[in-house]
């Protein structure tokens, strides 16, 4: 990855490296982790660190982590102190007690709380310190919850974005390349499906897929109406200018994520192949992006789309009709 060196007021004195290839150097900017009860806290400490990977993400160095932690959340209360004790012995992330104290010690900060309940509390407490944030996935579990991360996020001029890693997975990216200007008219987005009592229905693991498909449609979407069998939940969705989109959620063991993509007169299959690039390597290289150039890759607009089209597939499959956005 190509990485330029962006002026701003928070980047005085930042050190300095090479990119894995030698050809540039790079602002190397101290980021702080909130939350450390997702693997996700690892992973991007690991791509950040490791100089020998071949995905290695120039550009930021994890140095200080605030654990986090629900009790009330399995995933959540069962893994954070581990993955806080690899973050400490393994890659030299100093254990802080509070939010502010990453703010304050760092130049970015990666929010990767698993439970998407505790994002807005969270998010208030560091947004008045105005470094950019990443919020992984979910966002919120709620409309209301995600409308006031954003005008936090304004309030306080905090450059700030979310998504899912599959937004960004070279394969898709690959395909959306080759094709160029050619315009998606539908696309079928296939995914696993798992729910955590706690995180809401789509929102744990469905969300996935929802940001696949928006990575291809693009935002717009005006309807969802969900189906469900014992195997599958089948959400159809309708966009303004008449295309349709599909997400098709498997209960079954080991489903890939894949994707069928229409354009006029041709169709197009992709599969996620998470081996030749890992799957938060992509992801990761548009957040080092954001952190220096305080620039969001995504749109917020579309962001909080994807969260109306997950709360509106609840909806709808609570009900059992269509619910506009």
């Amino acid at each position: 990855m190509t990485m330029r060196s962006y002026p701003s007021i928070w980047r005085r004195g930042l050190a300095t490296s090479r990119d894995p290839k030698g050809e540039n150097i790079v602002d190397v900017m101290n980021i702080g982790l909130v939350g450390t009860d997702s693997s996700h806290a690892v992973a991007f400490t690991k791509l950040l660190s490791d100089l020998t990977d071949a995905n290695h993400v120039p550009g930021g160095k994890v140095i200080a982590a605030f654990s986090g932690g629900s009790i009330d959340f399995p995933l959540s209360a069962d893994r954070v102190e581990g993955f806080m004790a690899t973050l400490v012995s393994e890659f030299g992330v100093r254990r802080v007690q509070t939010p502010e104290e990453v703010a304050e010690a760092c130049d970015a900060i990666l929010l990767t709380s698993a439970d998407g309940r505790v994002h807005l509390d969270q998010f208030r407490r560091i947004a008045p310190y105005g470094k950019p944030v990443f919020i992984d996935k979910p966002l919120a579990l709620t409309s209301r919850d995600a409308d006031e991360i954003f005008r936090i996020a304004r309030q306080h001029q905090v450059p700030f974005m979310s998504s899912s890693a599959l937004r960004y997975v070279q394969p898709i990216a690959d395909e959306l390349e080759l094709r160029g200007a050619t315009a998606v008219t539908g696309a079928d987005v296939i995914g696993p499906l798992a729910v955590e009592p706690t995180q809401s229905y789509y929102f744990w693991y469905g969300i996935h897929s929802v940001e696949l498909l928006y990575a291809l449609m693009g935002r717009g979407c005006s309807e969802v109406q969900v189906t469900t069998t014992d195997a599958y939940d089948l959400i159809t969705a309708t966009w303004e200018d008449g295309r349709l989109g599909t997400v098709k959620l498997s209960r079954l063991p080991e489903t890939p994520f894949s994707a069928i993509i229409h354009r006029e007169g041709q169709s197009s299959a992709v599969e996620i192949d998470l081996v030749r690039k890992p799957l938060y390597a992509g992801l990761l290289e548009q957040i080092i992006r954001l952190f220096h150039t305080q620039i969001p890759p995504l749109d917020w607009v579309e962001t909080l789309e994807v969260i109306r089209f997950v709360e509106a597939a609840e909806e709808s499959r609570r009900s059992g009709r269509p619910v506009r956005l």
